[in-house]
C-alpha cells in the first residue's frame, strides 16, 4: 500500500534540523476503514433520552449512522458525551486486544475542545477519521503484514515523517512501547508513539529560536518540557 502522504501532523520540508513541518491533514489516497468492527444491536435507552425507550434517536446532520450507532452504544451514562475509559471500549488493535488507556486518554485530549475530559458526537467523528488516517499509515509501514511495527519498520516511518532519527533510538521508542516484551508494537502503541515525538518536537521547536537543532535550557525548563506533554497529552 502506498503512502501519498504523511498522516496526520506530518508535512515534511519544513527545517533540515527536524525535517518535518506538523500540520494534521487527511492523506490522499484514505480509505475508510472502520477499527470498531460490525456495529452492535441496537440497546434501549432510559425514559428521557432522545428516541425514548427500544429506539435509536436519529444521527445529528453530517454523521455517519454507523458510527453514530457506535458513539450511543459506547456512551454508557447517555450523557451524549464519552471519556476515555468509555473510549477504550471501542477501539481494538489487530489481534482485538483493546487498546491502551493512554492512547485513549491522549486522542480524546487532543479532540477536547472545551478541556471538559469527554468528547461530543462530532468531536467522536474527526476521532474517528483521525484513527483511520493512522490505520493507512501503519498497515502502509507493517511490511511483513505481522500487525505489528519492529525497530526498522519504525525507522521507515519516521523517515517518511521527515525525522532524522538513528536506529538506536527507534529500538528504544520500540522498548518504551513494547508492552508485552516481543520488540515490537502495535497499532495503539504506534499512534501513541508518533504523537509523543510529534508533541516534544513542537515544545523543543520553542526553544529553538534559530531552527538549529538545538537548544539551551534548563534542568527548569527540561521539566516543563516534558510534563506538559504528560498533562496535556498534545
Amino acid at each position: 500500500m502506498a503512502w501519498n502522504q504523511p498522516p496526520p501532523g506530518h508535512q515534511p520540508g519544513y527545517n533540515p534540523a527536524y525535517g518535518g513541518q506538523y500540520n494534521y491533514g487527511q492523506p490522499q489516497g484514505y480509505q475508510q476503514h472502520n477499527p470498531y468492527g460490525p456495529p452492535p444491536p441496537a440497546s434501549q435507552y432510559p425514559p428521557g433520552y432522545p428516541g425514548g425507550w427500544g429506539g435509536r434517536p436519529d444521527p445529528p446532520p453530517g454523521i455517519d449512522p454507523v458510527l453514530w450507532e457506535w458513539f450511543q452504544t459506547v456512551d454508557q451514562d447517555r450523557s451524549g458525551k464519552i471519556t476515555a475509559t468509555e473510549l477504550r471500549q471501542a477501539l481494538f488493535n489487530n489481534n482485538w486486544s483493546q487498546f491502551n488507556p493512554e492512547t485513549c486518554r491522549l486522542m480524546i485530549g487532543m479532540f477536547d475542545k472545551d478541556q471538559s475530559g469527554t468528547i461530543d458526537i462530532h468531536e467522536f467523528s474527526a476521532l474517528w477519521k483521525y484513527i483511520q488516517q493512522w490505520k493507512q499509515c501503519f498497515d502502509s509501514f507493517d511490511r511483513d503484514r505481522s500487525g505489528t511495527i519492529d525497530a526498522n519498520e519504525l525507522q521507515t516511518a519516521f523517515t517518511s515523517f521527515g525525522y532524522r532519527l538513528s536506529p538506536s533510538f527507534c529500538n528504544l521508542c520500540v522498548r518504551k512501547f513494547d508492552r508485552l516484551n516481543v520488540h515490537t508494537m502495535k497499532f495503539d502503541d504506534f499512534i501513541q508513539c508518533c504523537v509523543m515525538l510529534k508533541s516534544l518536537t513542537d515544545a523543543f521547536r520553542k526553544h529553538d529560536h534559530q531552527q538549529t537543532g538545538t537548544v539551551t535550557i534548563n534542568y527548569e525548563q527540561f521539566l516543563e518540557m516534558v510534563l506538559g506533554h504528560t498533562l496535556t497529552g498534545t
